[in-house]
C-alpha cells in the first residue's frame, strides 16, 4: 500500500467510513475524540496526535482563568492550522455569567468571526442568547456546567437550536444510553471520558470562591478539593482533629482521575457522539500521550473487537506514561463508592519527563527544542512519535542557538539543538522515563 493509500485508509478508519470485522458501518455513530488544548504549540500537538477536534479557551469568558489561554491572532492560527488537517476547533464560553459579563459578551462574539470556529461551549442562557445573535451560523455546544443530566434537558437545548450537549459526569452508561434513545438523532452527546474529576456537581463547585474569593464558575478556581483537612471543634480553637482515611491525613474531596480507555466498546454502544478529554492546563506530552492512546483505541474499535482486545495492554501502559493520579471508570457503572472513587493522597504518578517537542532539523541532523527539563549528553531517552511508536535514542550532542557545545539543558525553554543519531521529524515528542 502506498502511502497516499495508507493515509487514506487511516483517515476511513478514523472518521468510521470503513469499518470490518464484528462491527457494522450502520450501527456506529461517527465517534469524535476531542482533545484540549491551553496553548497554540499544544493544539497543534493534539491535532498531530490524532484529535478530531480540539477544544480551547480565548482571553474571556472561559473556566480556566489560570490557563494560558489564547489571544485572538493565536486562536486564529490555530483554527487554520487544524483546518487545514481537517480537524474542528471549539471554544469555550461557559462561565456562569454576571451583569459585568453580559455588557462585554456580544463583542467577544464579534471578534470570534473572523477566527472561524466551529462551535461555541456554553452553559449560561444569557451567554447563549447573545451568541444566537452575534453567531447564528455557528454550532452552540452546552457545557458540563449547566447540569445535563437527563433527556428533558437535551430536548430543551435542542428546541433552541444547539448542536450538542455535553453530559453531566455523574450519569451512568445506562442513563446516557437512554438520553440517546430518547433525544432527536441530529442531537449530539459529548462525554468526559478521560482526565481529573471535580468532586460537586457538574463542576460548579463553591469552594474555591469561599476559601480564596476565587471563584471556580468564573474560571479561577484553586482546587480547594486537592488539599488535605482536619476537624476544628467550636470550643477548642486552634486543636486540629485529623480525619483519617489513612496515616497521611483525610482527602475526602479527592477524586482519582478518570480514564475510560479500556471502555471504548460500552461508550460506543452507549451512543456518545464525542469522547472528551479534560485537561486545557496539561502539557504537551501528556496531550500527546492521552490522544494517541485513545485515537489508536477508537480506531482499532472500528477495525475490529480481536484488534481492540489485542491492544488493550499498550492503551493502559501508553496512558500510565503521563502523570496521573490513580484511575477511575468514575459513574460510568454505577455510583462509586469511596475506595473506587477517593484518591488518599495529594500526591502524582509521573513515570515519565517531558523533554521537548522537534520544531525543525538542521542540516546535520539535528533536532532544535524548547527545552522543557533538563537532560544530559550520554542519557538514553525516548522518542515518541504521533504512528505510535516509541524509539530510543542517546543524546549524543547538545548545542546552544549560538552553536556553543553543552553537557547538559539545564535552563527551562532553552532552545537547544541535539544529535540523537536518527532523522526525527517534526512534532516529534523527546520525553525520559524515571526510574
Amino acid at each position: 500500500m502506498s502511502g497516499s493509500d495508507h493515509l487514506e485508509k487511516e483517515m476511513q478508519v478514523r472518521h468510521g467510513t470503513d469499518v470490518r470485522g464484528d462491527r457494522k458501518e450502520d450501527s456506529m455513530r461517527n465517534t469524535e475524540l476531542l482533545i484540549p488544548a491551553g496553548s497554540l504549540d499544544v493544539l497543534k500537538t493534539a491535532v498531530i496526535y490524532g484529535a478530531d477536534a480540539v477544544y480551547l479557551g480565548g482571553e474571556a469568558f472561559g473556566l480556566r482563568a489560570k490557563a494560558h489561554n489564547f489571544s485572538m491572532e493565536e486562536m486564529k492560527e490555530g483554527i487554520a492550522f487544524a483546518h487545514s488537517r481537517g480537524v474542528n476547533v471549539y471554544v469555550t464560553a461557559n462561565i456562569l455569567a454576571h451583569n459585568r459579563d453580559m455588557d462585554q459578551v456580544e463583542g467577544y462574539f464579534e471578534e470570534l468571526r473572523a477566527a472561524g470556529p466551529d462551535a461555541l461551549i456554553i452553559s449560561d442562557p444569557g451567554v447563549f442568547m447573545a451568541a444566537r445573535r452575534v453567531l447564528p451560523d455557528v454550532d452552540i455546544h452546552i457545557s458540563t456546567q449547566a447540569n445535563n443530566t437527563n433527556y428533558g434537558t437535551y430536548e430543551f437545548w435542542h428546541g433552541l437550536g444547539a448542536k450538542r450537549v455535553v453530559s453531566a459526569r455523574e450519569l451512568s452508561l445506562k442513563e446516557i444510553g437512554e438520553i440517546r434513545r430518547r433525544i432527536p438523532d441530529d442531537m449530539e452527546i459529548e462525554t468526559f471520558v478521560h482526565g481529573a474529576m471535580c468532586i460537586s456537581y457538574s463542576g460548579r463547585c463553591l469552594l474555591s470562591n469561599y476559601f480564596t474569593g476565587r471563584d471556580a464558575n468564573q474560571g479561577a478556581c484553586t482546587h480547594p478539593c486537592r488539599w488535605k483537612y482536619a476537624l476544628v471543634e467550636e470550643t477548642r480553637p486552634g486543636e486540629y482533629m485529623p480525619v483519617y482515611e489513612n496515616d497521611r491525613g483525610t482527602f475526602i474531596f479527592n477524586s482519582k482521575d478518570l480514564c475510560m480507555v479500556e471502555h471504548i466498546p460500552e461508550l460506543v454502544e452507549a451512543g456518545i457522539d464525542s469522547f472528551k478529554v479534560e485537561g486545557r492546563m496539561k502539557t504537551a506530552l501528556y496531550v500527546a500521550t492521552v490522544a494517541r492512546a485513545y485515537r489508536r483505541a477508537i480506531d482499532d474499535w472500528k477495525t475490529g473487537r480481536e484488534v481492540f482486545e489485542g491492544n488493550l495492554q499498550w492503551y493502559k501502559e501508553e496512558i500510565g506514561k503521563c502523570t496521573n493520579r490513580e484511575f477511575t471508570t468514575g459513574f460510568f457503572f454505577g455510583k462509586p463508592g469511596s475506595d473506587d472513587h477517593i484518591y488518599k493522597n495529594s500526591t502524582y504518578v509521573k513515570n515519565y519527563t517531558y523533554l521537548g517537542t522537534v520544531e525543525s532539523t538542521d542540516h546535520r541532523g539535528c533536532v532544535k527544542i524548547e527545552q522543557k527539563n533538563k537532560f544530559s549528553v550520554g542519557e538514553t531517552i525516548e522518542v515518541m512519535k504521533p504512528d505510535g511508536r516509541n524509539l530510543e535514542a542517546v543524546v549524543r550532542e547538545i548545542r546552544s542557538e549560538d552553536g556553543v557545545v553543552q553537557m547538559s539543558a539545564p535552563h527551562a525553554r532553552q532552545t537547544v539543538y541535539v544529535d540523537l543519531g536518527q532523522i526525527l521529524e517534526e512534532f516529534d515528542i523527546l520525553r525520559r522515563k524515571e526510574v
